[in-house]
């Protein structure tokens, strides 16, 4: 190691206010900020509002925030890697994190960013009809925004928030989980990241076949990435202690957030864990890791053993696969 550098965050004072810095040697990868670091840079950063319900933190999908006859759900999440059906896809990211907390999405405000020397009205317009199509399958209105041509960008970058509301004793919240609990998963996993690798990988046709990444791509909208569906039927079927969709890192990831949220640990059978046969197959032929990839599309439910067999029926009664994954446990127990 050369004399100075190091493998961590460092801390350096600034007008006696601790200041938390990544050393330049050892630079984020593409991603979440590692989540012990957001831990802390929140911990520092927040401060406390008595009406503010659910503070952030990992493996929080959406903030709350308390009025007299019910919360408002809050979420911001970008979209940036994506430019094939960019501001659908906005749309549906944030209202998953808004159904995870057992809200309903309403209210939806975009920020357009849109590389300079590269955008014309078509392009701007195509982005604000898909918005407008996400929104009126999930009965959302749009209400606001900003658009803005900008140097130092290759791509357009949405940036998405959604508002929504729950009734008070409908809010799901990871402090609820208990040791016992099942954890059930919707649909299957890495369907997003199966969708978005052939969208926007064109030469795999040539290694897989038309037809193949044809229903690839087609995976976006059925099972498809939204999850509104899956947490409302589990919401009001039967008592949900969480839930949490997981998206960058994939299930592994998600998994993990959820167990920090809610201070527990988890046993996971992974024969259970069900990949479709269009994600085994480019997982294997791309040596990726499904368990590691984007993942949105997918629900983690957390919910008592007897509770979770009424869920997973109604699930599944309305055409959304579901099963029991494993259990969560003590914290120290893994």
């Amino acid at each position: 190691m050369l004399p100075g550098t190091s493998t961590g965050p460092k801390e350096n004072k600034v007008q006696g206010i601790s200041i938390i810095t990544h050393s330049p040697f050892f630079p984020y990868p593409a991603g979440k900020l590692p989540p012990e670091e957001l831990s802390r840079l929140l911990s520092r950063y927040t401060r406390q509002d008595q009406r503010v319900v659910v503070m952030p933190g990992v493996g929080r999908d959406a903030t709350v925030i308390s009025f007299p006859d019910r919360y408002l759900v809050a979420k911001t999440d970008p979209i940036t890697f994506a430019t094939d059906q960019i501001g659908w896809y906005a749309v549906q990211v944030n209202a998953n994190d808004i159904a995870a907390m057992g809200g309903t999405p309403r209210w939806f405000l975009a920020t357009l960013l849109l590389p300079a020397g590269k955008t014309g009205f078509a392009e701007v317009e195509t982005i604000f009809a898909q918005i407008a199509a996400a929104c009126q399958e999930l009965g959302v209105v749009l209400c606001g925004g900003h658009t803005e041509i900008t140097y130092g960008l290759d791509r357009p970058v949405v940036v998405g928030q959604m508002l929504g509301e729950v009734e008070k004793e409908k809010l799901v919240v990871p402090e609820q989980t208990c040791p016992g609990d099942d954890i059930i998963l919707t649909k299957g996993i890495a369907i997003e990241g199966t969708a978005l690798i052939a969208r926007e990988k064109k030469s795999l046709s040539e290694l897989l076949g038309e037809d193949f990444i044809k229903q690839c791509r087609s995976l976006l909208k059925a099972p498809g990435i939204s999850v509104v569906r899956d947490a409302q039927i589990a919401n009001r079927t039967g008592r949900v202690h969480a839930m949490h969709d997981p998206t960058e890192g994939g299930l592994a990831t998600g998994l993990h957030e959820l167990a920090t949220a809610a201070g527990v640990g988890m046993m996971v059978e992974m024969e259970r864990i069900f990949i479709l046969p269009e994600t085994a197959v480019l997982c294997q032929k791309l040596r990726l890791n499904p368990l590691g990839l984007i993942a949105s599309g997918a629900l983690l439910i957390a919910a008592p053993e007897r509770e979770a067999a009424k869920i997973i029926a109604a699930l599944q009664a309305a055409g959304i696969p579901a099963s029991v994954i494993g259990k969560i446990q003590e914290q120290e127990k893994g």
